[in-house]
Protein backbone atom coordinates (compact mmCIF):
# COMPACT_ATOMS: atom_id res chain seq x y z
CA UNK A 1 0.00 0.00 0.00
CA UNK A 2 1.92 3.43 -1.01
CA UNK A 3 -0.10 5.24 1.68
CA UNK A 4 1.25 3.46 4.53
CA UNK A 5 4.56 3.98 2.83
CA UNK A 6 4.03 7.74 2.36
CA UNK A 7 2.99 7.96 5.97
CA UNK A 8 5.30 5.72 7.49
CA UNK A 9 7.87 8.20 5.72
CA UNK A 10 6.60 11.02 6.69
CA UNK A 11 5.73 10.38 10.55
CA UNK A 12 9.31 10.79 12.05
CA UNK A 13 9.97 14.49 10.43
CA UNK A 14 6.18 15.13 11.72
CA UNK A 15 7.26 13.80 15.54
CA UNK A 16 10.22 16.08 14.83
CA UNK A 17 8.68 18.86 14.23
CA UNK A 18 6.15 18.83 17.26
CA UNK A 19 8.95 17.72 19.75
CA UNK A 20 10.16 21.31 18.58
CA UNK A 21 7.03 22.99 19.38
CA UNK A 22 7.09 20.99 22.53
CA UNK A 23 10.44 22.04 23.56
CA UNK A 24 9.74 25.79 22.51
CA UNK A 25 6.41 25.59 24.71
CA UNK A 26 8.38 24.14 27.84
CA UNK A 27 10.99 27.01 27.46
CA UNK A 28 8.31 29.37 27.57
CA UNK A 29 6.21 27.88 29.94
CA UNK A 30 8.88 27.57 32.47
CA UNK A 31 9.85 31.02 31.97
CA UNK A 32 6.78 32.93 31.17
CA UNK A 33 3.54 31.52 32.55
CA UNK A 34 1.22 33.75 34.33
CA UNK A 35 2.74 36.56 32.27
CA UNK A 36 0.98 39.10 30.33
CA UNK A 37 -0.28 37.96 26.80
CA UNK A 38 2.00 39.81 24.36
CA UNK A 39 5.38 39.19 26.47
CA UNK A 40 4.08 35.36 26.66
CA UNK A 41 3.01 35.06 22.48
CA UNK A 42 6.03 37.39 21.74
CA UNK A 43 8.85 34.78 23.77
CA UNK A 44 7.12 32.14 22.86
CA UNK A 45 7.32 33.35 18.80
CA UNK A 46 11.46 33.39 19.23
CA UNK A 47 11.56 30.35 21.23
CA UNK A 48 10.41 28.50 18.15
CA UNK A 49 12.42 30.28 15.92
CA UNK A 50 15.04 29.26 18.32
CA UNK A 51 14.46 25.72 17.92
CA UNK A 52 13.71 26.02 14.02
CA UNK A 53 10.12 24.99 14.06
CA UNK A 54 9.55 26.96 10.84
CA UNK A 55 6.38 27.79 10.35
CA UNK A 56 3.88 27.10 12.91
CA UNK A 57 0.31 28.33 12.49
CA UNK A 58 -0.56 31.90 14.05
CA UNK A 59 -3.85 30.22 16.13
CA UNK A 60 -1.24 27.63 17.21
CA UNK A 61 0.95 30.09 18.78
CA UNK A 62 -2.06 32.13 20.17
CA UNK A 63 -3.47 29.01 21.84
CA UNK A 64 -0.39 28.22 23.31
CA UNK A 65 0.64 31.99 24.70
CA UNK A 66 -3.02 31.26 26.04
CA UNK A 67 -2.60 28.29 28.04
CA UNK A 68 0.83 30.01 29.20
CA UNK A 69 -0.12 33.40 30.42
CA UNK A 70 -3.53 31.83 31.75
CA UNK A 71 -1.72 29.11 34.16
CA UNK A 72 -1.31 30.67 37.44
CA UNK A 73 -0.06 27.27 38.92
CA UNK A 74 3.45 27.98 37.15
CA UNK A 75 2.89 31.87 37.48
CA UNK A 76 6.84 33.23 38.87
CA UNK A 77 4.63 35.36 40.74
Amino acid sequence: MVWASEYDKAMPLVAEHLAKIDKAVGRTRSTRAGGPFPVVRHALAEALAEEGCGHVESQVVDEYARQIAEDPANSRD
